[in-house]
């Protein structure tokens, strides 16, 4: 069983609800969408499953139908009792809003997956954080905006390619997947969405290496038209980047995550 959209708007109706803008609340309403989901993120009888905005539990029941162990995250209260009778047994549910979850202690244990239709304006700095801070969630199905999927996923020379796409690349593994067009939601969005996979990998890159890069980067990309000697020249100097074969004259969007990290470890030997 999934949700078609006179499920969604009887259910609704008789809640008494209205989709709230401000918790970027997009339903989806086509079954073959969120199996389709669910099919891409690959996970089964044996898979454990976090899902950050369950909303209604469109996806949630697309997840069950699967077999895996599901954990749905909802932050909206108004929505709890109605997933909670959809799903029954099936799924743990719990209230938070993600971005104040405790990770650790809601997934203590290592090989978790997350699927999720995310928020469209939280979405990036959520796939951020998991990332960073919750080594117990090894790969992601997440849909996004089409331009923020674009931005998790773009390689070196991509027009798309950003501070973002070097710290996703940092710890994983990303590429588009597929489109969603705004049709299967309500209300319907303005944007096309991006069904994007990340799987995380170990580069094997020392913590101080880390968080040189990304201060690297947010400076870097705050001014990303300058060349790297005029844009970094407060961190680090011409013969730094000379030291980690980078061009001066480079600017922020032509060095791949391995050039990041050189001039990383560089910069990092110059303050020791």
């Amino acid at each position: 069983m999934t949700l078609s959209l006179a499920d969604v708007r009887r259910l609704l109706n008789d809640a008494g609800i209205d989709p709230k803008k401000s918790l970027g609340q997009n339903f989806v309403i086509d079954p073959n969408t969120v199996r389709r989901i669910a099919r891409l993120s690959r996970v089964g009888p044996e898979s454990r499953v976090v899902e950050i905005g369950a909303g209604l539990g469109s996806l949630t029941l697309a997840l069950i139908e699967t077999g895996a162990r599901v954990t749905a995250i909802e932050t909206d209260k108004a929505l709890i009792p109605i997933l909670t009778d959809l799903v029954g047994d099936h799924a743990e549910i719990i209230e938070a809003d993600v971005r104040n979850l405790k990770w650790d202690e809601t997934l203590p244990n290592p090989g978790w997956n997350l699927v999720a239709n995310l928020p469209y304006n939280i979405a990036t700095s959520i796939v951020l954080t998991v990332l960073d801070e919750v080594p117990s969630i090894d790969r992601m199905l997440v849909m996004v905006q089409r331009e923020a999927g674009e931005r998790l996923a773009a390689p070196v020379g991509n027009a798309a390619y950003g501070a973002v796409s070097v710290r996703v690349a940092l710890r994983a593994n990303a590429s588009v997947v597929g489109q969603v067009p705004p049709s299967v939601f309500y209300p319907r969005p303005r944007v096309t969405s991006a069904l994007v996979a990340i799987e995380r990998v170990d580069h094997g890159i020392e913590s101080e290496v880390e968080t040189e890069l990304i201060e690297l980067l947010r400076i870097a990309f705050n001014q990303r038209r300058k060349m790297l000697r005029k844009s970094l020249r407060s961190r680090v100097d011409e013969e730094v980047m000379e030291r980690a074969n980078v061009a001066p004259t480079s600017r922020p969007e032509e060095l791949d995550l391995f050039n990041w990290v050189a001039l990383a470890r560089s910069s990092i030997g110059t303050k020791r």
